[in-house]
């Protein structure tokens, strides 16, 4: 089971996803993989997020953090949240200098990126992949807001064509859009 979640910054996404590897979806007893793929370091604020996503989670649920999210998958044992595609991206393009570079110097590397991140999720039996909206407002002026805001709408559009079931999360408010019964 593939399953996509999708929505707006604060939307509920990551609320919903988790509640999907809670029972009566997943057995009490099945070990879930929490894979966190957000920036690490000392920021207060980001540590704050991080902190009540993790108190809402059961102990029992293993936390990985990485921005290897691809090398997280293929190594993950049992159902995996996989929170989120946007800090995910974030990451690989501070990785390869992509902000101020031409995309010549860095597209051939974040494709292979996104081919491999793809590979793990159609291999992995049980994900939910948690990412965000980011078309529906205006272009950015910015070149930043417009590589990531293209790049992470491909990303979706891919990951969702190949998933079982995508959900867009709007106010708290759950809507399937794709699979669902």
């Amino acid at each position: 089971m593939r399953h996509l979640v999708t929505g707006g910054v604060r939307s509920g996404k990551s609320r919903h996803a988790e509640a999907l590897l809670l029972p009566p979806h997943v057995d009490p007893g099945v070990a879930v993989t929490y894979l966190a793929t957000g920036p690490q370091g000392d920021d207060a604020d980001w540590r704050a997020r991080v902190d009540a996503h993790r108190s809402r989670r059961p102990a029992s649920w293993r936390t990985v953090e990485s921005t290897d999210a691809a090398s997280a998958l293929w190594d993950a044992q049992g159902p995996v949240l996989l929170d989120c595609l946007g800090t995910w991206l974030t990451a690989q393009l501070d990785e390869i200098a992509a902000w101020e570079a031409p995309e010549t110097h860095w597209s051939a590397t974040l494709d292979e990126r996104i081919a491999d991140l793809e590979a793990a999720w159609l291999a992995t039996d049980h994900v939910v992949a948690v990412t965000n909206e980011v078309g529906w407002g205006l272009v950015s002026e910015h070149r930043s807001g417009r590589i990531f805001a293209d790049r992470l709408g491909w990303l979706n559009q891919r990951l969702a064509a190949s998933a079982d079931r995508v959900d867009l999360v709007v106010s708290g408010q759950v809507l399937t859009i794709k699979g669902g019964a």
